[in-house]
Order: structure tokens, then C-alpha cells, then sequence
């Protein structure tokens, strides 16, 4: 039977910010708010966290998703890129006789995700018949006003045709959110590019996208995070 799985890679070994994924985070661990926004968007049939540590699969089942398989010891290295893990997954998960059909990889560290952004990536990937649907976000300054620092310390922009041009007539430009990747199947087995004219994004606004790679990081985020959940109060 064809189904929409989650994939939700989350490894124990994190060195910057030490057992990140089940650290608290504003009163849960990190873990279950990807865990909970992939139960609310009601777009999956499974929902599968992939981790090669005992803790992390505990709090993983305790809160509603499947831990069918650890992950290998070779794949849970700082190295080791998305597109493996959930190859890894979803070859794993046809070995045990599941068909999965539509795969959306959620990131661990992605509080701010909601269930309507899943729903949101599967329709434009239905509609737009594209391999992939991500979530990006726009850059807040000009990409084309970019500066770096030379050699001898002094400056020089990158690209310089554009010095004269006003902020409101450049291009906008978008980065990942780093929050969740949509793909068919077969797009994942055959390891094709995400970041790719076969794919779609749901745009998502900056106050809703922060990554969490270092302490600091993750204070910002609990501090927009209680902004956030503040304003939905009042």
C-alpha cells in the first residue's frame, strides 16, 4: 500500500549544542514539536524518527512516532548529509514491506514549523508536479550588496554593478528555512538535487525561521518562539 511518510532525522551525537534534539525547548524536548507539527498537519500515514540513540527514540515513541529501525552508525556522523538518511529510511522501511510513495524530511530543530506548512508543501507538490517542495525565506538585507573582507582587510563588494542600484529595484533572493523537504520516492532513491528548477517552496516569513546551531542560536529562538506564542495569546 502506497503511503506519505515523515522521516524525521534526529541523531544523538550533536557537539555544538550537546543532546540538541531532546534539550528542552520551551517546556518540550526540541524532538516533539517537529514531532507534533507532523501529527497536526494530518498529511501522514507514518511517522518515523530516525536516530541511532536510545534516549531520542524513547522520547520519539512516547510522543506518537515510530522508531522501526536505528540508524547506522555510518550514517549518524557529522558529515553524513539529509538525502542519505532518508534514503536510508525509506529503503529500510520497503525491506519491511511498506511502500512509501510521497517522503517529507523534517528537520529535528524546527520549532517554529507548523502543521498548515506540511499541508501547504504537499498541495504545490501535487499541483506544481514537481520532484520537491521545500520551505525557504526571503533574505532580509540584498544579496547583491554583499561585501567581503580582502587580505590586506580592506572591502569590496561582490558584485559591484549593482552599487548604484536602488535596494527596491534588486531581486529578491530566498535561502532554506531548514524546516522540511517534500519529495516523491523516486526523487529521493535517486539522490536528485532539492535545491533544483524540479522543485517548488512554500515561503515562509522570518519570524517563523531561525537555525539552531550554536547556543546562541537557540536563545534567539526561544526568544522569538515566546514572542510568538505571546502575541497568539493576546
Amino acid at each position: 500500500m502506497k503511503m506519505r511518510l515523515a522521516v524525521i532525522p534526529a541523531r544523538g551525537g550533536s557537539k555544538r549544542i550537546p543532546r540538541k534534539n531532546v534539550r528542552n525547548f520551551c517546556g518540550k524536548p526540541m524532538l516533539v514539536w517537529a514531532i507534533e507539527a507532523a501529527r497536526e498537519s494530518g498529511c501522514f500515514d507514518r511517522i518515523v524518527v530516525s536516530t541511532d540513540d536510545d534516549e531520542i527514540a524513547d522520547v520519539a515513541r512516547d510522543h506518537g512516532a515510530d522508531v522501526p529501525f536505528r540508524r547506522p552508525s555510518e550514517l549518524s556522523d557529522d558529515y553524513t548529509g539529509t538525502i542519505p538518511v532518508v534514503v536510508h529510511a525509506i529503503r529500510t522501511l520497503q525491506s519491511q514491506g511498506a511502500s512509501p510513495s510521497l517522503v517529507c524530511c523534517i528537520y529535528a530543530t524546527a520549532p517554529f514549523l507548523r502543521g498548515a506548512d506540511l499541508a501547504q508543501g504537499l498541495e504545490q507538490l501535487h499541483r506544481s508536479g514537481a520532484d520537491y517542495a521545500f520551505s525557504i525565506t526571503r533574505y532580509d538585507f540584498p544579496i547583491q550588496r554583499a561585501i567581503r573582507i580582502t587580505d590586506t582587510k580592506r572591502v569590496e563588494m561582490f558584485y559591484p554593478e549593482y552599487f548604484n542600484m536602488r535596494s527596491q529595484d534588486l531581486e529578491i533572493a530566498y535561502h532554506d528555512a531548514a524546516q522540511f523537504y517534500w519529495g516523491r520516492a523516486d526523487a529521493w532513491l535517486s539522490e536528485s538535487i532539492i535545491f533544483s528548477k524540479d522543485a517548488t517552496a512554500v515561503v515562509l516569513p522570518g519570524f517563523r525561521v531561525q537555525d539552531i546551531d550554536t547556543l546562541e542560536d537557540w536563545h534567539i529562538a526561544e526568544l522569538k518562539f515566546m514572542a510568538l506564542m505571546g502575541a497568539s495569546r493576546g
